[in-house]
C-alpha cells in the first residue's frame, strides 16, 4: 500500500543527488571562507521550513565552522514587530538596515522558489537581496524550481533540480539541510569536528 510512493521517493532523491552542481557549492565554500577570513558575518534568511533550517543552520556555522551567523527568525519579538509596524515585504530588508550589512557580509537563502516579486511571492527575500545587493554583500542560496530571484542575484546558487513537480518542497527543503551540513562538515571549512565525531576518535 506505502511501498510504491516510498520507492519512487527516494528513487528520486537519487536522482536529484546525481544531479546538483557540485561546483556550486564548491564556489559557496569559498565565498564563506573569505568571509570568516575577512571577520565577516552570515546572515541566513528563510520563511516556513527555510526559517527552520535558519535557525539550525547558524548553530552549526558559528559551532562547527566558526563563522559569526545571524537569522533574523530568531527573535520573534522584533521580526514580529518588524512585520507588523512595516509590513512583511519589508522585514528582511529592515532587519539587515539594522544589522548593518556590508560589503564583508555574507546572505545565505533557503527558498523553495527563490522569490519572485511579479508573483508576490517570498517578496520580503526579493527585497533582502535588493538591500544586500546594494551593500555590496555577498549573495548565496539554496533553492528550488528554477531558483527565482535568488538565483538570478546570487554569487553562487544551489538549485535543487526539479525530478517530480508533486515533490518539489520536500526535495528541496531536505536538500536544503544536506547541502549546508556538507559545507559546515567539510575538511576544507569547518573548524571542529561535531560532537559525535570527536567522541569516535576519542
Amino acid at each position: 500500500m506505502h511501498k510504491p510512493y516510498i520507492e519512487a521517493y527516494f528513487a528520486e532523491a537519487k536522482q536529484i543527488i546525481d544531479g546538483i552542481d557540485h561546483s556550486a557549492i564548491g564556489s559557496m565554500i569559498d565565498i564563506l571562507k573569505d568571509i570568516r577570513a575577512n571577520h565577516g558575518r552570515l546572515f541566513i534568511l528563510g520563511v516556513g521550513g527555510g526559517a527552520g533550517h535558519a535557525s539550525h543552520a547558524v548553530n552549526d556555522f558559528r559551532k562547527i565552522a566558526g563563522i559569526e551567523s545571524y537569522t533574523p527568525v530568531d527573535n520573534v519579538a522584533e521580526f514580529s514587530a518588524r512585520v507588523n509596524d512595516d509590513g512583511w515585504d519589508s522585514v528582511f530588508a529592515k532587519w539587515l538596515e539594522g544589522s548593518k550589512l556590508s560589503q564583508k557580509d555574507g546572505v545565505m537563502v533557503f527558498s523553495v522558489g527563490g522569490g519572485n516579486a511579479e508573483k508576490k511571492v517570498s517578496v520580503n527575500i526579493v527585497e533582502a537581496l535588493k538591500y544586500a545587493k546594494s551593500k555590496g554583500a555577498k549573495i548565496m542560496g539554496v533553492v528550488g524550481r528554477d531558483g527565482g530571484y535568488t538565483k538570478t542575484v546570487s554569487d553562487a546558487c544551489v538549485v535543487v533540480p526539479v525530478v517530480n513537480p508533486e515533490t518539489v518542497t520536500p526535495h528541496t527543503e531536505s536538500f536544503q539541510a544536506v547541502v549546508w551540513h556538507l559545507i559546515v562538515s567539510h575538511p576544507n571549512f569547518k573548524q571542529i569536528d561535531g560532537k559525535w565525531e570527536s567522541v569516535q576518535k576519542a
